[in-house]
């Protein structure tokens, strides 16, 4: 156990706790009046989200001492269960926001589209790396699994929950542009998916749909209706300034801003904690990123590198959706901050694929520290002598 430990890569393992510890905090400031105007104890989003944390906690250690090359037995199990539950949201689901997304499993609420993310990443990494002979086949090698991502997608989509959609596709193109395709290949996968949006815009355009995108580019044409939240993201970023008013002294979140414990927590870390506070949080999710690309980069096996890509990915793109949101430069989509906005779902998924990406990252690490036997017509550093995807080193 000692010697695990000791190939734990440091930065993988306390960045994301420092993020949740973080981000407990901030949800207790940015909730604790909301909760109140609810009717309930002032600190019951700050309890929720600290069991959550817990669960996550013990669901990070266990994935981080785990195998990751094991997944491998369970993808058929792992993504079965997921499209039966997503087919379960539809029967025995909870409708909030406008979007039926949630099953209710006595006091845990669980959200199966965020558990998606993660099913989806192990299954593309896992076909795709057992592809790597034929992946320039394009009907053989590429198309098959995007059937089942697809699908998953449209149950999704169907509840409708377009912004975890979202973030699942651009996923699932990282893993896919990551596992060597060709550029030609990539091109017709580019044109198909167009194709599919352009028909699908039609029957998903909705009034309250191009609202939000009226509210994030035209926010001050209809400042008390389509671009209030908007607006009111804009003030608690600029009254924060610098330094921030500390910690508690938010008044944004006293019924202005809709959501500041959730998808709209940055504008309260802003007001708050100022630009400081943004860039020290912005900055611990970037580490994160460029850590899991390096590792990814590091891995020799194709299926860990993959992972790795794709658990990068996920906390980047759904970091940029919900800072674009709280910024206008994406309309607002109800996208959570990765480790720092309420959510047990989300958090929960997140710390368990920080296990994984740990457990990645000590594999690469043992294997620098095991010593290579050189034969005698070997060249090291020799770039023909590596294959695997397009990120190997």
């Amino acid at each position: 156990m000692l010697r695990k430990i000791k190939n734990c890569d440091f930065t993988l393992f306390i960045t994301p706790l420092i993020l949740t510890g973080f981000g407990v905090v901030m949800i207790y400031s940015a909730s604790m009046v909301l909760a109140v105007v609810e009717g309930l104890e002032s600190n019951y989003y700050l309890l929720r989200q600290t069991q959550w944390f817990g669960i996550g906690l013990i669901g990070f250690l266990i994935c981080t001492f785990f195998p990751y090359k094991t997944y491998q037995k369970f993808i058929p199990f792992i993504v079965i269960s997921i499209i039966l539950l997503l087919i379960a949201v539809f029967i025995f689901g909870d409708v909030r926001n406008g979007a039926k997304s949630w099953i209710s499993i006595g006091p845990l609420n669980l959200q199966p589209s965020e558990f998606a993310k993660l099913g989806i990443i192990m299954y593309l990494a896992s076909v795709y790396s057992k592809k790597q002979s034929y992946i320039n086949n394009f009907n053989r090698g590429v198309l098959p699994p995007l059937i089942l991502t697809g699908l998953i997608l449209a149950l999704i989509v169907a509840q409708p929950d377009i912004g975890t959609a979202s973030i699942i596709f651009l996923i699932a193109c990282s893993v896919i542009f990551s596992s060597g395709i060709r550029f030609k290949h990539l091109f017709v996968l580019v044109a198909i998916g167009l194709l599919v949006v352009a028909i699908a815009i039609p029957n998903m355009i909705t009034e309250e749909r191009l609202g939000r995108f009226a509210g994030a580019y035209a926010p001050f044409e209809s400042p008390a209706d389509d671009g209030y939240q908007l607006i009111q993201s804009y003030v608690a970023i600029g009254v924060g300034g610098l330094t921030g008013e500390g910690l508690g002294q938010s008044v944004q979140k006293l019924g202005y801003l809709y959501g500041p414990h959730t998808d709209f927590i940055m504008a309260i870390i802003a007001e708050e904690m100022g630009f400081l506070g943004v860039a020290i949080t912005i900055g611990l999710l970037v580490t994160i990123v460029l850590r899991g690309i390096y590792i990814s980069r590091k891995c020799e096996d194709s299926f860990g590198a993959l992972l790795a890509i794709g658990i990068s990915s996920m906390v980047g793109i759904q970091a940029f959706i919900n800072l674009g949101s709280a910024s206008g430069i994406l309309p607002i989509t109800g996208v959570t901050l990765p480790f720092v906005s309420y959510g047990g779902s989300s958090l929960l998924v997140l710390l368990i694929s920080m296990g994984i990406l740990n457990n990645i990252a000590m594999t690469v690490k043992r294997k620098e520290r095991e010593p290579v036997p050189v034969k005698k017509n070997d060249i090291p550093n020799n770039p023909f002598n590596k294959g695997g995807t397009r990120w190997s080193s």
